[in-house]
């Protein structure tokens, strides 16, 4: 199955703080470039003042999030309560919107708040790594890894299992 250079924008909060981390995504990303134009924007997270608030504060975030969407993208939002792929599934996933003829993918990784409730309404598709709770920058790179990992597949090339 051959698969458009299909484009895709991962929106987080912050930046990686820790060198070991960037340096991992820097290589996935490198790794990605003749399978998709793949592309990390970190947005500022909103600082809590008071935890009463924390709604309020997410859908602050939220429309800085939702500003760097087009209406044609497709949004797949990571979040806790979202579906669980295999890797074969999420590769599948990403093949079938190609193939539907979407021209961009975009993921946003929230805060560890979580994201606003006004992101979440607008995804196309809720997806969750685990049941486990992973470091916001950890769950970065299982992300790109597995953005990877996932057009290796779909090329039918080999990777690790």
């Amino acid at each position: 199955m051959i698969i458009q250079k299909l484009k895709i924008k991962i929106i987080a909060l912050d930046k990686i703080k820790e060198k070991y981390l960037q340096k991992g995504i820097d290589e996935f990303l490198k790794r990605l470039g003749p399978y998709a134009s793949v592309s990390v924007v970190e947005v500022a997270s909103v600082q809590i003042k008071d935890e009463n608030l924390i709604d309020k504060y997410l859908i602050e975030e939220g429309e800085k999030i939702l500003s760097l969407i087009k209406p044609t993208d497709y949004l797949i939002t990571m979040e806790i309560l979202g579906k669980e792929l295999s890797s074969e599934e999420f590769g599948a996933k990403i093949s079938e919107l190609t193939n539907s003829g979407i021209q961009e993918i975009v993921f946003v990784i929230g805060s560890s708040c979580g994201i606003g409730k006004n992101v979440s309404e607008r995804a196309d598709f809720k997806m969750s790594m685990s049941r486990m709770t992973f470091l916001h920058e950890f769950a970065r790179l299982i992300l790109i890894e597995q953005i990877y990992r996932a057009f290796k597949i779909i090329k039918g090339e080999k990777y690790h299992k």
